[in-house]
């Protein structure tokens, strides 16, 4: 059976505008198989409003367990985390982890980049001197330390801190130093987390054209023997299937024949 699935949802445990029994109606009526939840991990540093606290997540399991057994019938859903590079969470019973990073440490402060036009600038100018080429360096070199907190299934919107860039234009992101960078941080990953993610959430927020990560990192990724697992990164049910046949046929152009979905059994290549 050919599986129509989406494993990086978001819902009103964080900062997702949809209940999760509203998310798992919605994937219903468009199609899909399965869904997977996976809601951001707490970080006691962060006073941002898109994570769960430790008391949310034991609900937000209680939660999702539940509607699993209600709509059991009708769609697989799976429980997941994306847990961030800093937190100290427990992580028994969940059937994936998502390992992604929203904050880069700056001597010992954890900064959060993953905000708007504005916040972005001021962060590029008052830790990197307005460089985007030593933010990015200091980006990679925290994606690169995910192995050390958990062993993760999927890596999360590897270049996602070029979500404003189609705005500021800090970084050429086509330059051989940029690359090289990501590149470093695809080969460190690689044997430690198989799979990657083909994200379009940039898009249904407006940010991007693109899904993450961008064509040079689709085809080392490719390279590397990596698989890839198509999600939308969704924080309104309405785009749950956001650009997901852009991201099949993305794929397809970087060279992969296949995709991973998760089953009852674990993981699954499939033909895209």
């Amino acid at each position: 059976m050919n599986i129509k699935q989406n494993l990086h949802i978001h819902t009103t445990y964080v900062d997702g505008k949809d209940t999760p029994e509203e998310v798992v109606k919605a994937a219903i009526e468009k199609g899909f198989n399965s869904i997977g939840f996976s809601e951001h991990t707490y970080t006691k540093f962060s006073d941002y409003p898109y994570q769960m606290t430790v008391s949310d997540q034991a609900r937000y399991q209680k939660e999702v367990l539940a509607l699993k057994e209600k709509y059991k019938n009708e769609i697989e859903i799976f429980l997941g985390l994306e847990y961030e590079l800093f937190s100290k969470v427990p992580i028994d019973g969940f059937d994936y982890l998502i390992g992604s990073v929203h904050y880069i440490d700056i001597d010992g402060k954890k900064v959060g980049f993953d905000r708007g036009a504005k916040e972005v600038t001021d962060i590029l100018n008052t830790y990197f001197g307005g460089n985007g080429l030593l933010f990015a360096k200091r980006y990679f070199e925290n994606v690169m330390l995910l192995p050390t907190v958990h062993n993760f299934d999927i890596l999360g919107h590897f270049d996602i801190l070029v979500k404003t860039n189609d705005t500021l234009n800090f970084i050429d992101t086509s330059s051989k130093e940029y690359l090289n960078y990501g590149f470093e941080a695809i080969h460190s990953l690689k044997g430690k987390i198989p799979l990657f993610e083909i994200n379009s959430g940039a898009i249904s927020r407006g940010y991007k054209e693109q899904p993450y990560p961008q064509m040079d990192f689709l085809k080392e990724f490719k390279n590397c023997g990596f698989g890839a697992v198509i999600t939308t990164d969704c924080h309104d049910k309405n785009f749950i299937d956001c650009h997901y046949n852009q991201s099949k046929e993305l794929l397809i152009a970087a060279g992969f024949k296949t995709h991973f979905v998760l089953t009852g059994n674990g993981f699954a290549e499939q033909k895209l």
